[in-house]
């Protein structure tokens, strides 16, 4: 077996369709586009450049047929106990031995970038997608949410990877009852006349994105590092989600004119990108249109759900849920709600959604390996 660094137009391509051999035996497996992908190796596209560096392999057999995989990387903003790199985009045929060699070079490599640790699979940048290795709930994906075959756990584990943190998804029927103290919080805040919701209006969308770099900063900026949201990365977002954006399913809470909260959801992508066998150029974007007329779309999807410091614990989260859910449930197509992931870590949003009577549909795992196998290993720190 060799292992060879992407570099050429036709290594991205063998990079990018090795998936399609690996998965055409699990039907619920959709494959992500192309141009999400490579944007994550564009250091134009991908402010993580401006802090690390990357590389992409191919592991090939002894006869030159590509069989697995993986993406190494460093990055000096990713503030760990120790120095540690991280690994993504891992694919692999059903092969131990080749699962093995192909994490041996990672470690190889990330150990000549003075790493003592590497954490996988995770993304070459942002957590809100391509993070973590599926290890239940074998549905269809969320946008951009990584899957892979069972089998990969067995590899991971056994190569001595130890479960950092887990990712939690729930799901719930989108007409559920919430539960009492919901409507109870709701009326008690509901009598403060400062404080209302409001959707989001795609024709001011920069202003929305603001808002949001304001509660971001305030909310989990402490969770990442001190790591912040610049105003105009904000408004690159937005506008990035804007040809998709439901304004019914996106909102902000108020004080006055300070954004104090904010629940920001999205169609299921999946459920048209699954039709685009991983392209999405002019006749893609065409066929998404006329998917989106002929196939009503039953879920969406959570993407952040977050409250600043002065109201956290007072009840916002509800007045919050049940304010906007008043006003788009009645008139809604959706059926289905699933949100993005939720550390186990962040034991105050498993509490809002396990109250919000939400089920865990999928667990993901962020794991670690230490490069010193006599050191003790330590999970994610609770927040």
């Amino acid at each position: 077996m060799t292992v060879k660094e992407v570099n050429s137009k036709q290594d991205i391509r063998i990079f990018l369709d090795l998936p399609t051999k690996i998965y055409k035996e699990f039907p619920n497996w959709v494959q992500p586009l192309d141009k999400d992908i490579e944007a994550v190796f564009d250091p134009e596209k991908n402010k993580a450049f401006r802090n690390g560096k990357c590389k992409r392999w191919i592991l090939f057999n002894d006869k030159n047929e590509p069989i697995g995989r993986v993406a190494t990387f460093v990055n000096k903003k990713y503030e760990q106990e120790q120095p540690t790199g991280g690994i993504g985009f891992f694919e692999i045929i059903n092969d131990k031995e080749a699962a093995f060699y192909l994490l041996d070079h990672c470690k190889e490599w990330l150990q000549n970038e003075g790493m003592e640790a590497m954490d996988g699979p995770i993304n070459f940048g942002e957590r809100d997608r391509w993070w973590g290795l599926l290890i239940e709930g074998y549905h269809p994906p969320l946008y951009c949410m990584n899957y892979n075959p069972p089998y990969y756990v067995d590899f991971f584990e056994e190569y001595g990877f130890q479960v950092y943190f887990n990712q939690l998804c729930f799901g719930m029927e989108v007409d559920i009852n919430f539960q009492e103290k919901f409507f109870i919080r709701h009326k008690e805040i509901s009598k403060n006349t400062d404080v209302y919701v409001d959707n989001i209006k795609k024709k001011n969308i920069t202003k929305y994105a603001k808002d949001f770099a304001y509660i971001y900063n305030n909310a989990w900026a402490q969770h990442g590092a001190g790591k912040t949201m610049e105003e105009h990365v904000a408004i690159k977002i937005f506008n990035s989600m804007k040809p998709v954006l439901d304004e019914n399913i996106n909102w902000f809470v108020y004080e006055k004119d300070e954004p104090v909260a904010c629940w920001i959801n999205l169609p299921d992508l999946n459920h048209y990108f699954k039709y685009m066998n991983g392209k999405f150029g002019l006749l893609q974007k065409l066929k998404f249109i006329w998917l989106k007329w002929t196939k009503p779309n039953p879920k969406f999807n959570g993407i952040v759900f977050g409250v600043i410091p002065r109201w956290q614990g007072k009840g916002m989260d509800c007045y919050l849920i049940v304010e906007s859910s008043s006003k788009f449930v009645p008139t809604t197509s959706y059926k289905e709600y699933e949100m993005q992931w939720i550390g186990d870590f962040n034991p105050k949003m498993m509490g809002i959604a396990k109250n919000l009577g939400a089920d865990v549909t999928r667990k993901l795992a962020t794991y670690r390996y230490l490069f010193d196998r006599e050191k003790e290993f330590k999970r994610h720190p609770i927040i």
